[in-house]
């Protein structure tokens, strides 16, 4: 079964992606406004009917500043761990809130997501795959370093959201306090261009069909320099790089390879 799969929005301006098949859908975090997301969503095409629940990656702003709206406007379930629930102080009195687990799938409709710990100065952050029967999504963003469970995720994906958040030479000549780049840079801040770059090259299947370059830097990166970098490393893997400031169109994903 296919897997329809596009950022709303990636960066620190807001993060929000959007994975599911023709019934249901989830999204992963929930940075943008609930006008955004309705907005764009009706941009793609996409019904926000069928988002059948909202996974929440860790408590900083760009992941959870629409939340309460989007939640409580539609009744969507919110699965979010519950030390990130209570550094986020979010309320969310008025929809469902479940808790999970790393290594514990949670099933939504057809669609398992299972969460896994990543390496983030935040209170419990995870990275999420998200399956539909062979079909095998990844969303990996807001890492400091590639441990063994995203290499280990990253080799099954058929598609992959993953952070490429900053160029090392534009970080260090930037206008960043050093205190800054070194949360950026420090293991548990952001991968960088060439470290997003070392991971594709050493652990894609030769089946993944797209990859997404997401949460780049507005300060510190260049969407056509790490375009620039990868374009020689892809094969037959379709390069995308998410904006800041609107939608991807919607890709679709098979472990069959279709075509849209």
């Amino acid at each position: 079964m296919s897997l329809f799969i596009s950022s709303l929005n990636s960066g620190s301006n807001g993060n929000c992606y959007y994975v599911g098949n023709e019934q249901e859908a989830v999204l992963i975090d929930a940075g943008i406004s609930c006008r955004q997301a309705e907005t764009r969503l009706l941009r793609l095409g996409l019904s926000i009917r069928t988002v059948k629940a909202i996974f929440i990656s860790h408590e900083h702003t760009d992941h959870i500043s629409g939340l309460s709206q989007l939640a409580s406007k539609y009744k969507l379930p919110v699965y979010i761990t519950v030390k990130t629930l209570k550094n986020s102080r979010l309320s969310l009195e008025s929809v469902p809130v479940n808790p999970f687990f790393g290594g514990i799938p949670v099933w939504i409709g057809n669609l398992c997501i299972t969460a896994f710990p990543k390496f983030h100065d935040a209170a419990d952050p995870h990275s999420f795959m998200i399956t539909c029967q062979d079909t095998n999504v990844g969303v990996f963003t807001d890492i400091g370093v590639a441990c063994e469970q995203l290499i280990h995720h990253f080799s099954q994906c058929h598609a992959a959201f993953l952070e490429a958040n900053y160029d090392e030479d534009m970080l260090e000549r930037g206008r960043y306090p050093y205190f800054l780049k070194q949360r950026i840079r420090g293991g548990k801040g952001h991968l960088s261009n060439q470290q997003a770059l070392n991971l594709f090259k050493e652990y894609k299947p030769a089946f993944m069909s797209h990859v997404l370059l997401s949460h780049l830097s507005k300060d510190n990166n260049c969407p056509q320099l790490v375009r620039d970098l990868f374009l020689p490393h892809l094969n037959s893997t379709e390069l995308i790089v998410a904006s800041r400031s609107e939608e991807t169109p919607v890709f679709r994903v098979s472990a069959a390879r279709e075509l849209v």
